[in-house]
């Protein structure tokens, strides 16, 4: 165990065993995860450094070199995060990138705190800002901006007791930068809740390292926190507890990622294996590549359902599970009244190549790259060109079906500066039901 307010870096040997051995094809996984347990006056968290123990030995089987950080004040976690993205900055380009925080989290001002260990997190809001970390600020900013690279962030942040779940925020709504997937333990505007003893973890990490135990090599890390996802809400719905399944969690995902990359931590003796041995025949792998062309969710909910049921072993069907979730949820918000896109909408012809892969993502339910997909027509159009901006509303009015608070609120202005202010009121109201809080800058230029 790790001493409280210390930070371990891994053993010489080990640490340059991933990112420079001859053998290495995959460039480097780099991770640093701070797990605070220790809060005054009853707010301490018991599973903590379990979560953290855990997560990193999950972590190394697929291949990343941990740096971990328990109990970390913020001036402390800050100066371990700006040694980590100076690690970063030295790794190539394309590396894998992770961190991970677990402990408690609140929101000021639309800003996104984590709270440094020995700090009361129901302190005045000054003081709990000065004590915390900022998450845009003091994290996703630091780490280098790597479009061609993975960089993940994941925040479990928890409550201590179903009482304070009542009253209190959570986490606000992010946009990921390029490059970025970030995820919270649970949905924006909603807290997480912590077991009481040591020995058991929190619910998303257990479900984190769960998957990544015993997922395929072939999943990809997108997929990865989608089965997460998946996993925690199964698990809180089905709990014994009548109160948990109450509050069971919907772990939020911002996904802005230009690259896919498997769990399978590559070396060069990996190189020669054929693209076929992924696949049990000539049959999937065809089977597959008609699932991943698919862009219309109902031919994506089809396609993934096929797959399953003809290939249920397969070293992919965690990926078409992913993808018949999704298009579940998206064929059905498309036949509602108020998502005014159609199927016309989801073709490839003049899209660049980076909405491309936006809109193969949309057809699965995501609604980040729905928003990229509605921006895209709203650059493009101007007010006398109805086509376009039909397709701007109709891909933003998608994107907030979906639950992307931020797209809601940007439909909100549009509609205000266009002087409709009924479409106006309720895509606001939309926006703060779906747990995202415009900053103090942004919301000041309402009308």
């Amino acid at each position: 165990m790790v001493a409280a307010g210390s930070v371990s870096h891994p053993p010489a040997a080990h640490a340059q065993a991933a990112p420079s051995s001859p053998e290495s094809k995959e460039p480097p996984r780099l991770a640093l995860l701070l797990g605070n347990r220790d809060y005054p006056n009853g707010e301490d968290l018991p599973p903590i450094h379990k979560n953290v123990r855990d997560l990193r030995s999950a972590l190394e089987r697929r291949g990343f070199n941990c740096t971990e950080g328990l109990d970390l004040d913020r001036a402390s976690s800050r100066e371990t995060i700006e040694r980590f993205a100076q690690q970063v900055r030295q790794a190539p380009a394309d590396a894998t990138v992770l961190f991970y925080f677990s402990g408690h989290g609140a929101q000021i001002d639309a800003e996104n705190l984590l709270v440094g260990a020995r700090q009361w997190p129901k302190a005045r809001a000054d003081v709990l800002s000065n004590g915390s970390l900022k998450l845009s600020q003091d994290v996703i900013s630091l780490l280098p901006r790597r479009p061609q690279g993975l960089t993940m962030a994941v925040v479990d942040a928890c409550r201590t007791s179903l009482k304070s779940m009542l009253n209190e925020d959570g986490l606000n709504q992010v946009e990921a930068p390029e490059g970025t997937l970030i995820a919270f333990a649970t949905g924006a505007g909603r807290p997480a809740i912590s077991p009481a003893v040591e020995t058991v973890s929190t619910f998303y990490t257990a479900s984190l390292v769960k998957i990544l135990n015993t997922a395929s090599d072939e999943i990809s890390f997108s997929d990865l926190f989608q089965l997460v996802k998946i996993d925690v809400q199964h698990t809180m719905l089905n709990h014994p507890v009548p109160l948990l399944r109450q509050f069971a969690q919907t772990p939020f995902i911002a996904e802005n990622l230009q690259v896919r990359r498997h769990l399978a931590w590559q070396t060069a003796s990996d190189a020669s294996a054929s693209p076929a041995q992924r696949f049990g025949g000539a049959d999937e792998a065809g089977d597959f590549e008609n699932l991943e062309s698919a862009l219309w969710p109902t031919d994506v909910l089809r396609l993934a359902g096929e797959f399953l049921k003809r290939h249920p072993q397969s070293k992919l069907a965690g990926s078409a599970l992913v993808a018949r979730t999704g298009a579940t949820q998206a064929a059905k918000l498309l036949q509602r009244n108020d998502v005014r896109l159609y199927r016309s909408a989801f073709r490839l012809e003049g899209l660049p190549a980076e909405r491309q892969s936006d809109l193969l993502k949309a057809g699965r339910g995501d609604k980040d790259a729905a928003m990229r997909l509605g921006r895209h027509w709203h650059e493009r159009a101007d007010m006398a060109d109805l086509p376009s901006m039909g397709r701007f509303e109709g891909w933003m009015q998608y994107a907030a079906a979906l639950g992307n608070g931020i797209a809601a609120y940007e439909l909100a202005l549009f509609y205000r500066r266009i002087g409709q202010p009924h479409p106006a009121a309720t895509f606001e109201a939309r926006a703060r039901a779906l747990g995202y809080t415009p900053p103090p800058s942004l919301d000041n230029t309402r009308k």
